[in-house]
């Protein structure tokens, strides 16, 4: 009894690191390009971290030219990559915002409000000086199923 009770406690500890080892999984829509120096996104263990995305159009790689619709282009990307993690807006549980203009912060927020319902996920706006490309705003998510 007390040799199996080892044997049991020793395979335990031998499989532990495995057992810790969180699972890891890219996520990268179709949607988006391959070959970026970055994964869109990354699940681990139910929780998906997004990287920073800004408003371009998939296709094209540009900026729409109105500031609504950049935001609403970003939000838009976001939810590619949510749905093929099976989420949704709603999953969303934290929002980092990066505005090169914080005079632009009303009107992200009136795009914002319309994909994030009550009770919404914690947020931070932070003012940059300059993003990749002639983008006006970047935001990154964390999201948990």
């Amino acid at each position: 009894m007390f040799r199996m009770r080892f044997i049991a406690l020793a395979l335990g500890f031998t499989f532990l690191p495995l057992m810790l080892a969180a699972e890891r999984k890219v996520i990268h829509p179709k949607e988006f390009k391959k070959g970026t120096p970055f994964s869109p996104a990354v699940l681990v263990d139910g929780t998906l971290y997004v990287s920073g995305l800004v408003g371009q159009d998939l296709k094209t790689g540009k900026a729409p030219e109105e500031f609504e619709a950049e935001v609403k282009q970003c939000l838009e990307n976001i939810g590619i990559i949510l749905r093929e993690a099976g989420m949704s807006y709603d999953d969303v549980v934290a929002v980092q915002v990066y505005l090169t203009d914080m005079s632009l912060f009303p009107r992200m927020n009136s795009v914002y409000t319309t994909y994030f319902k009550e009770p919404r996920p914690t947020r931070t706006t932070v003012g940059v000086t300059q993003l990749a490309g002639p983008f006006r705003l970047e935001i990154t998510v964390t999201a948990r199923k």
